[in-house]
């Protein structure tokens, strides 16, 4: 039996001590006054009686109740049922408010004396003050409470005849029986009577209806929310203008989390007294009046629930994890079910006549249900996680968490990880976890109910069904008696309050209450203590618990096939069969990814496992340690699967023999992982190990054991005993022991987990210490063993045990004592781990000193024995690791840091690994890291055995690193984390290399390998770059020449510019077309053959000229003779842009001049000494005319249509101030009254000046407009049949007006789809639409003089964003095209993501192409490509028509440079051959200043600005026009690639530093005679293309057959578009191809080097993709032929002639070839082939790669007899004559012809037809004469078995000779066929063969 009430307390409004206006509460009386002694009185009463304070008010308030809770020291509730009323105060009173409080007794019998006249009547202005009755309580029945307190005060209000100390006595003598569902009736005396109900079971909260209010006020998705929030500790903060509400919404919250107690802070009613409480770091659920609602604003990590207004508010900075998947949205789904039956049935047609919902009280049952099972769900299983580590004399129960999560699948779940955490799991586990105790219905429902559940998951009625039945069983519980007798209570009347009460509440007579007290304690003193009955029972454990959710179904499909791998690969090992098991070991590798493989693996170690010792020998010793390295380094910290904990034991039980006596065990070799020193694990163990020695000793039959047990439980049945249920069986058999018995199996107990410390202790020593103690490597890798509190990874240091306070050696912040550092930090560790297993396993603190004595010991014991095996193991012969390879390097290349060993990984790209697209898996790589002056080189093979011994090259310039990164990986051998690299470049082909660096490679050196490889990638001055260091005999710090000698060649620049120009431009040029560069025209004498084709430095090769400077006068010397200077002359000779004259009495007739103007380059630094202007222009005008432009650069001449005389200008983007002056509409009335400055004028008269240069047309025939230009075009009727294709539409012809045009796109015919960036007036305009100008600045109307019928004279291409506001003058004859152009920043951004899209750093997500193509789409780099080709092919056009152009973009030297250089590619043809393409080149990107060097990065200043790659943009763009016309160009496209490749790559110095200006000032223009000695190398890429061209024909394309007239306009849409494949291929087996001498030898060996003797091999070959190159494995035939030619000279011992030369006779024998068959002139041969025919010849011929297989040493002659092709002697002779077909590059479809006699059918004659053999269709088809259209009849050379000579039928011609006829049997039949004569029908034979053999 328990009290129903501990304390009755009255309670009166009193003054406030410090005398302001607010009052306090008094106690007047409480009963009993003196404490319980099980029970003390709580403090703060008066507080929680008045939450929002003592106030006196003006009218009398009805009476209020509410139940406040308190919570006292031992965590008790005290329930607190407090009803207030309103009593009047009088005057005396309200005076004494303000005065001493020391008169407060006074007070009460005032008050009392003036109640007792009750005919005072009110005075108007009356104050009431409240008083209040508390009734405290352990007992929680709120109801009881009000009915008590109701009747007491209705006695008083009543005035009833009832004693109320009788009442009050009654009250606190009232008893309430203990027992679970009893009932008993009370009754306080005043005729009054009550039941009261206990509940079924004391575990389960009673809730009455607080959990439905709770939803009706807050809703679903609100409690859900506050339900995760107290759950994961968050504070909780409940707003309501009620107080009864508040109480019930936090009890409603607590019965939701059951069965876990809230532990936290509770206060369901907190007072304003005490709002500072809410500031408090720790967890709580209060509730707070709303009135103070404005004073929780300021809290910033409260979730605030605001009762009232149905809202919950979460911090922004406060995260409250949700429930896991699916359980979240189940759970929402059966609440809203409960809440809202009628959901389900609103959208029936026929809705069913409407259910009874279920009563407020039932629906707060089910509401509890659905949160019952939710518990039950997520805590399946439990009690399997659930470990024994002591049974008696109290049991210890401990939860493994991480084994718990790891097989419920929640590891990421936040919302789980953080309960299990939380203070309410570990009160659960200390209070649920115990075998033997009361259970309950969540006890049942997780052990018997999980399987209904997961069935009933997919069917919602099934599960409101069980809702539904949990819910009877919890109503059952707080309602076991429904029929319960009515409560009869007197309550007081209506309205009670507002009737004047005779008297105030009474003071009670102590004496009378003592005495009722006094006389029920009498009563029980003599009866026996109550005491509760328990109904104890074996807890049951339920099912083994499963996954959450099945995540990982589908991806164990092909598991059992890997179980298989490995289970063979371990039978190997132990059976000794090493290299089966070699051959397995990376499929197990890859399987043991897997979490069954690695349990699997740790079951078949067991096995093999006698008596905890299994001795291997070394190699199998290695094999076991490396696959459970690969088991551990998945591990997480926690070993949630249990992978570590199953090889723990196995770590200490597999060693190897080092020597006699030293014995070397598998834990010294697999410390590097997290897991060991994660305290969490160590623990877990630990009281897993105990559990199964507990359970032993209890299952062990003791001798004194009753019989009875023995014969109830067999052995067998004692097996499968879980530890929980022997401790069960224990607790319940230990009362019935006796003491002494009782002790010692306390002592066992204690004794095992003793032992059990001790043998941990080993065993961490033995994982912790590292093998070298003298290192403390081990502990700076790891986290943890300094520090278990800080979950950084703050590692133990040197000092870190010094700081500590357990010092274990003062003097280890010294380097001499690092070993005793290493050991002391493993001790504290262990005593730490010690100190906490031991305390919580109930160790008494004897022992626990015992154990700390003895951690030193064993640590120290366990340092000696590592010595001795550390020591031994040195002596081992070492792992044999690959021989380094050492690179090949270029002469003059230095090795600066020799090769780390490392290990080159995967990237994002497949090829390499056997991807998608199969073939070896040539990475993961093992070799070495070289760093030379030049490249970073990586060498090395495969790691995987299968894959053979293939050498993998991976290099690239160290010039072209963009971005390192260091990064942590694992090793693909022993899948150890190490420190790596990656390292990017800009170079693509291999550019990125991802290395691990192997173990033996220590920090520092790798750390000096990134040191070296930044001082190298950015030297301070370009003068350390390679091109300058390579060759040179002084120092790279110190320049080439002394300072004082700049003076002088500055100053004679100027002289001598002038005239060196003018000599040059003295020499006439023989032909137009092809520009030989006259370098060794004029030498003093032709050198001999052989000297000439070196490639190497002669004398008389002078690297850094073009052109041959006419001797030097001795005085001249010094002076710069400009080689870029005078090669800008002779182009601008050739194209006619006039002399160079300072005066302007020369040439008159001349429209333009060279100028000298910038020859001390005073004007603008960054343009060449000599510029074309107009001849009308003084020199004078030029400064000015400078500063308008950015950079000063002005706009110049740089190239003359031949056709049309219309020229190119380019200058830099407008200053502002020369917009405004030139262009702007000015105030004042007409423009000539411009008010700019002199500077805009002369900018001005210089446009007008360029404008009046050029030839006027009178065009009458509609060809003035671009828009009849285009409609020639596109009609068809194009004026000449190579006119492929027009880029200018009319996007506007529907609109009238700028106004109602919607912005068109003005680019290609076909739309692009991007935004052409040209604006819709400008497109319309320049299509010749009649289209106003927009209105006037001021206001005034377009004036239709601006109607413009006529084409400009002169177009200005600009930047939009520059020539805002500007229009177009009438007066002046130029007009303004603004564009949108990129910006430099814009390329460099879409660089970087296309080098990621091309080369990624990691495997794609979601691999396969659409990826890739997303990412290549990302990077706009295809975009980019669009707008410069579009704009190039506009500025062609206007060209082409007449149409001057000025190209005027951001400071004139990128995007500028780019389209003008692409607009002279694409008009004159001359620039699309190699010398041409090499001048163009050196004039607009070298001459005109592109800054190579800052683009670049190429020195220290540099770094900031990062790589832009403009140049190799344009180069990308010369590809797509050289991919779309392939026969228009005379260079390939390794020519491109191998510029791309170079100009980052800095071997040369023709691409560095940013002007002419700059190379001048280095010396780098000129050199002097006196400084060439013998042999240097290359400086100039041209000089090394030249002479490279002169060996090998790598840069030549073969398919060149040129027109002169053709001006080219490619497609620019993106879809026509396509990746340059420089991006994206790669050579592993020689890395880049760019650098030739580097180039390998012939890929396969030849045969006379076989050494056994055996047959010769077969010449097929395995090309495997990324691995080998493929031009040269499988070479075009035209290389393969020139090459056999050289080596067939070679063998006649003549001298190899030049490939050039054998080309050229070849070619012109053909074409000389073609006129017999009445083919007409060469030149008609170029001129019939259709324009169609040549674009789609560029999708036939682009299939094979075009380049060159001739691979001849830059070195010595003697290698060319030693080429690729001297091991093809077998090659078919049919292939020699392939020469002659060369033909195709001309006609398409023709690969041969001529006239055949062919027998016809079954007794058909023989007729002569025109044969033409189709090599592309594959087709023999025949015509019956040569013009003939209609083809009569074709042989599908498919179809063709055999060409066999044959033998003249009847019916044949007779003149011919026998050997003239042949056969070709097909399938079908035999076709009999004869030629004019026996060479013709041998040339025949060999076509069709060749034909054959081709495909």
């Amino acid at each position: 039996m328990a009290r129903l009430a501990d304390y009755f307390v009255l309670v009166a409004f009193g003054p406030h001590p410090r005398g302001s206006g607010e009052g306090q509460g008094q106690i007047l009386q409480r009963f009993p006054e003196k404490d319980w002694e099980d029970n003390p009185f709580p403090q703060g009463i008066e507080l929680f009686c008045q939450p929002s304070g003592w106030q006196l008010c003006s009218e009398r308030n009805p009476p209020t109740f509410f139940v406040a809770v308190l919570t006292d020291i031992n965590s008790e509730r005290h329930y607190c049922a407090c009803l207030t009323f309103w009593e009047p105060v009088e005057p005396t009173q309200e005076a004494v408010c303000s005065e001493d409080p020391m008169e407060r007794e006074e007070v009460v019998d005032v008050e009392r004396q003036v109640g007792l006249s009750p005919t005072v009547p009110i005075p108007s202005g009356q104050l009431f003050a409240p008083k209040t009755l508390v009734l405290v309580s352990r007992l929680d029945h709120a109801e009881v409470f009000r009915n008590s307190l109701g009747l007491i005060y209705a006695i008083h209000v009543e005035g009833l005849n009832v004693c109320l100390e009788s009442v009050v006595g009654n009250l606190l003598t009232c008893t309430v029986p203990l027992a679970g569902g009893s009932q008993r009736t009370i009754s306080l005396g005043a005729g009054d009577r009550q039941v009261i109900q206990t509940p079924l079971a004391d575990s389960l909260p009673v809730s009455r209806c607080s959990v439905a209010l709770l939803f009706r006020q807050l809703g679903i998705t609100n409690v859900l929310s506050l339900f995760c929030a107290a759950l994961t500790e968050h504070k909780v903060l409940f707003l309501s203008r009620s107080y009864q509400r508040l109480s019930d919404a936090c009890r409603g919250l607590l019965a939701l989390l059951f069965p876990l107690k809230y532990s936290f802070t509770y206060v369901p009613i907190l007072p304003a007294q005490l709002l500072e409480v809410l500031s408090t770091p720790t967890p709580f659920i209060i509730g707070v009046h709303a009135a103070f609602q404005a004073e929780t604003q300021e809290l910033l990590d409260v979730i605030v629930a605001d009762l009232d207004g149905g809202t919950v508010t979460v911090p922004e900075c406060v995260h409250v994890p949700p429930l896991p998947e699916p359980l979240q949205s189940q759970t929402h789904s059966v609440l809203s079910m409960v809440l809202d039956p009628e959901l389900e049935l609103a959208d029936l047609a026929f809705p069913p006549p409407s259910t009874s919902t279920s009563s407020l009280k039932m629906q707060d049952k089910e509401l509890r249900a659905v949160f019952l099972r939710l518990f039950a769900q997520l805590l399946q299983g439990y009690r399997w996680c659930l470990h024994v580590v002591r049974v008696h004399p109290e049991p210890v129960i401990r939860f493994h968490k991480a084994a718990f999560l790891g097989q419920r699948g929640l590891l990421e779940d936040d919302f789980l990880m953080k309960v299990l955490e939380g203070m309410a799991f570990a009160g659960f586990v200390s209070e649920r976890g115990v075998p033997y105790r009361p259970t309950d219905l969540f006890d049942e429902l997780v052990a018997h109910e999980v399987g209904r559940m997961r069935a009933d998951e997919n069917h919602p009625q099934r599960v409101l069904r069980h809702v539904q039945e949990l819910a009877e069983q919890l109503y059952k519980n707080e309602n076991p008696y429904p029929a319960v007798a009515m409560h009869k209570v007197q309550r007081p009347g209506e309205a009670s309050h507002l009737r004047r009460a005779p008297r105030p509440f009474p003071r009670l007579d102590e004496g009378t209450v003592q005495w009722i007290l006094d006389q029920a304690a009498a009563k029980t003193q003599g009866a026996p203590p109550a005491v509760k009955a328990e109904r104890r029972t074996t807890v049951p454990s339920g099912p083994p618990m499963t996954a959450i959710l099945d995540r990982c179904s589908g991806l164990q499909a092909n598991s059992a096939r890997r179980l298989e791998v490995v289970r063979n690969c371990i039978s190997y090992v132990f059976e000794g069969k090493m290299l089966e098991a070699k051959k397995l070991l990376p499929a197990v590798l890859r399987a043991l990814k897997g979490r069954a493989a690695r349990r699997c693996l740790a079951q078949e170690l067991h096995l093999h496992v006698q008596q905890n010792r299994a001795v291997l020998d070394p190699q199998q010793f290695d094999f076991v340690v490396r696959m459970m390295n690969c088991c551990l380094q998945d591990c997480t910290s926690l070993d949630e699967h249990g992978i570590a904990a199953a090889l723990l034991p196995l770590v200490t039980a597999f060693c190897r023999k080092l020597s006699p006596g030293v014995t070397q065990f598998a834990y010294s070799c697999v410390q590097e992982h997290v897991v060991w020193s994660t305290p969490q694990f160590w623990e877990a163990m630990f009281y897993g190990d105990v559990q199964t020695h507990i359970r032993a000793l209890y299952l062990e039959p003791a001798e004194d054991q009753p019989p009875s047990q023995d014969a109830k439980e067999t052995p067998a049945q004692e097996d499968e005993r879980s530890a929980l249920d022997v401790a069960s069986e224990q607790r319940r058999l230990w009362p019935t022991l006796s003491r002494e018995k009782q002790q010692e199996l306390v002592q066992k107990e204690e004794s095992t987990v003793f032992s059990q410390a001790i043998h941990y202790a080993n065993r961490m020593s033995y994982l912790l210490l590292p093998l070298d103690s003298s290192k403390s490597r081990l502990l700076r890798e790891r986290a943890g063993l300094g520090d278990l509190e800080s979950a950084s990874n703050s590692l133990v240091t040197n000092s870190m045990a010094g700081s500590v306070a357990e010092s274990y050696d003062t003097e280890s912040g010294f380097e001499d004592a690092e070993a005793c550092d290493v050991a002391g930090a493993v001790v504290r560790f262990i005593n730490r781990f010690v100190d906490k297993v031991c305390t919580e396993s109930g160790v008494t603190s004897d022992h626990l000193k015992g154990l700390h004595v003895m951690v030193p010991d064993i640590v120290q014991m366990h340092i000696e024995t590592l010595e001795a095996v550390h020591r031994e193991s040195k002596r081992l012969p070492p792992i044999q690791k690959p021989k380094l390879l050492r690179p090949r390097l270029l002469p003059g290349e230095e090795c600066v840091l020799d090769g780390l060993r490392v290990y080159l990984l995967p990237d994002g790209r497949e090829e390499g690994t056997g991807g998608s697209g199969g073939g070896p898996t040539l990475l993961p790589a093992e070799g070495a890291v070289f760093l030379t002056t030049y490249r970073v080189i990586f060498t090395g093979m495969p790691t995987d055995p299968l894959v053979g011994e293939q050498v993998v090259v991976r290099s690239f310039p160290v010039a072209a690193l963009t971005k390192e990164k260091r990064i942590s990986v694992q090793t693909p051998v022993d899948q150890l984390l190490q420190d790596g690299l990656q390292l990017r470049s800009c170079t693509f082909q291999t550019q990125l290399l991802k290395m691990a660096f192997d173990e033996e490679v220590g920090s520092d050196s790798a750390e000096l390998f990134r040191k070296q490889l930044h001082k190298l990638r950015y030297p301070p001055d370009i003068r350390g770059t390679f091109a300058f260091t390579l060759g040179s005999a002084h120092p790279p710090g110190r320049p080439p020449r002394a300072a004082k000698d700049k003076g002088p060649s500055l100053r004679t620049l100027s002289r001598n510019l002038v005239k060196n120009a003018k000599k040059t431009i003295g020499r006439q040029y023989v032909t137009r077309k092809k520009y030989n560069p006259p370098s060794w025209e004029h030498r003093g004498q032709p050198p001999p053959e052989d000297q000439e084709d070196e490639i190497s430095v002669s004398e008389e090769l002078e690297p850094s000229t073009l052109t041959p400077s006419l001797a030097l006068k001795p005085s001249d010397r010094m002076t710069m003779s400009s080689l870029v200077e005078r090669a800008c002359c002779r182009d601008y000779q050739r194209l006619g842009l006039g002399t160079l004259s300072s005066s302007l009495s020369r040439a008159k007739s001349e429209p333009f001049r060279i100028s000298p103007v910038n020859r001390m380059y005073a004007i603008c630094r960054s343009y060449p000494g000599l510029l074309i202007v107009p001849q009308s222009v003084q020199d004078n005008a030029l400064q000015r005319v400078s500063r308008c432009y950015r950079q000063n650069r002005f706009p110049v001449v740089c190239w003359r249509s031949g056709r049309s005389k219309a020229v190119l200008l380019r200058s830099g983007g407008l200053h502002g101030k020369g917009v405004v002056g030139l262009f702007k509409t000015q105030n004042a009335p007409s423009p000539g009254q411009s008010q700019a400055d002199s500077s805009s004028l002369e900018q001005e008269k210089y446009l007008q000046a360029v404008v009046s240069s050029m030839p006027r047309y009178a065009d009458v025939s509609g060809r003035n407009t671009l828009s009849g230009f285009s409609s020639t075009h596109m009609g068809g009727h194009a004026p000449s049949p190579r006119a492929r294709v027009t880029t200018l539409s009319n996007p506007m012809s529907a609109s009238a007006s700028r106004r109602t045009a919607p912005p068109g796109k003005w680019g290609s015919v076909r739309a692009s789809g991007r935004s052409s960036g040209l604006s819709a007036d400008v497109g319309s305009r320049l299509a010749g639409r009649d289209l106003l100008t927009p209105p006037q600045a001021n206001g005034a109307p377009s004036d239709p003089g601006f109607l413009r019928p006529q084409r400009a004279a002169l177009y200005i291409i600009g930047d939009k964003t520059q020539l805002k506001g500007v229009r177009p003058d009438p007066l002046q004859q130029w007009e303004l095209v603004p564009i949108e152009v990129f910006e430099a920043r814009q390329v460099k951004a879409s660089f970087k993501k296309l080098l990621k899209a091309c080369v990624p750093g990691c495997p794609a997500a979601e691999p396969g192409p659409a990826s890739f193509l997303r990412s290549l789409e990302d990077s706009e780099w295809l975009t980019q490509i669009h707008k410069l080709l579009q704009v190039s092919v506009l500025v062609v056009e206007l060209l082409d028509s007449g149409s001057s152009v000025l190209v005027s973009l951001e400071d004139g030297w990128d995007i500028t440079t780019q389209v003008v250089s692409l607009v002279q590619l694409l008009s004159d043809p001359f620039y699309r051959t190699l010398d041409g393409f090499r001048l163009l080149v050196e004039k607009e990107w070298l001459s005109f200043g592109h800054r190579f060097s800052h683009r670049g990065a190429h020195t220290l200043a540099g770094q900031s600005s990062g790589f832009t790659p403009v140049f190799m943009q344009f180069l990308d763009c010369v590809h797509q026009v050289h991919l779309q016309f392939p026969m228009e160009f005379e260079f390939s496209q390794f020519y491109l690639k191998f510029l791309g490749y170079h100009h980052v790559s800095r071997r040369f110095r023709t691409f560095l530093l940013d002007s002419d200006y700059e190379r001048i000032e280095l010396g780098l223009l000129y050199e002097e005679k006196g400084e060439r000695r013998g042999q240097l190398p290359c400086r100039s890429v041209w000089e090394y293309v030249d002479r490279l061209s002169k060996r090998t024909p790598v840069f030549y394309n073969y398919m060149y057959a040129p027109e002169d007239t053709e001006v080219l306009r490619p497609y620019s849409n993106v879809s026509n578009l396509k990746v340059w494949d420089f991006y994206t291929e790669e050579t592993l087996a020689e890395g880049p191809l760019y650098d030739w001498e580097l180039a390998q030898g012939p890929p396969d060996p030849p045969e006379e080097e076989r050494p056994d003797g055996g047959a010769p091999q077969s010449r097929r070959r395995v090309v495997w993709p990324c691995y080998d190159s493929c031009p040269r494995a499988q070479p075009d035939a035209i290389s393969q032929l020139l090459e056999e030619l050289q080596r067939l000279e070679t063998e006649l011992g003549r001298p190899p002639e030049r490939w050039k030369d054998t080309w050229d006779r070849v070619k012109a024998a053909q074409r000389l070839e073609c006129r017999p068959d009445g083919r007409g002139t060469p030149s008609s041969l170029l001129v019939s082939s259709v324009p169609h025919h040549r674009r789609s010849l560029g999708v036939y011929l682009q299939e094979g790669p075009v380049g060159s297989t001739l691979s001849l040493s830059l070195d010595s002659d003697q290698s060319s007899g030693s080429t690729a092709s001297s091991s093809r002697q077998a090659a078919r002779r049919s292939t020699s004559t392939l020469y002659s077909q060369f033909q195709t590059a001309e006609s398409e479809n023709r690969s041969y012809e001529g006239t055949l006699y062919k027998k016809g059918a079954f007794m058909k004659p023989w007729k002569a037809r025109w044969f033409v053999l189709d090599k592309t269709k594959h087709q023999l088809r025949y015509y019956d004469h040569r013009v003939d259209t209609e083809c009569k009849g074709v042989i599908d050379l498919a179809e063709v078995e055999a060409v066999a000579p044959g033998t003249p039928t009847m019916g044949a011609p007779k003149t011919v000779d026998e050997k003239a006829f042949f056969d070709v049997k097909t399938t079908r039949r035999v076709y009999n066929f004869c030629a004019q004569d026996v060479p013709s029908a041998q040339q025949w034979v060999d076509r069709i063969q060749s034909c054959l053999s081709d495909a």
